[in-house]
This record gives C-alpha cells, structure tokens and sequence, in this order.
C-alpha cells in the first residue's frame, strides 16, 4: 500500500485541544487584559473629550459672568463680589 499511514501523522489532536504547552491556557487571561485595556482607553478618551468644558458649549463660569456684566444684566458690584467667588 502507498501513501501515508496514522502512525506518521502528526498528533494535531493534543495540539489544539490545549494539551501542549502553548499559549492555549493563557488565552483568557489576555481576554481579559484586553477588553479592561480597551474599557480604560474609551473612559480615557471620554474624559479627554469632556476636558475643558466647563459647561455645555465650552463656556466657562467666568466667561458666563463676564458675559452676563456686558449685558447689563448686573452691575459692577455684583459682578466684582462673583468674580471673587470664582477665584
């Protein structure tokens, strides 16, 4: 008889199954590594996004302030005791 018989083949059984010592038992530790790592890079981007944003439309509570004082919407006083309380 020609050709190969199953005793030269190679086991590819063991292999697969997670029987040698490769990587196989590693395997959802590194799951786990890189679902938590793309969690924290999302949050990161996030708060990256947010940054600088005080208030919806990027205005700031002194920019508010200065704005409202321009407006005539308060006066000098009420403007210079809320500035201090800003800063």
């Amino acid at each position: 008889m020609g050709g190969w018989s199953n005793a030269y083949a190679p086991d590819t059984m063991s292999s697969m199954m997670g029987y040698g010592f490769g990587f196989a038992p590693f395997g959802f530790l590194f799951m786990i590594l890189w679902w938590g790592f793309l969690i924290v890079a999302i949050v990161a981007l996030v708060k990256w996004l947010m940054r600088g944003s005080g208030t919806p439309g990027g205005k700031t509570p002194l920019n508010i302030l200065k704005e409202r004082y321009a407006k005539g919407e308060i006066g000098k006083k009420e403007f210079e005791e809320r500035k201090k309380d800003l800063t």
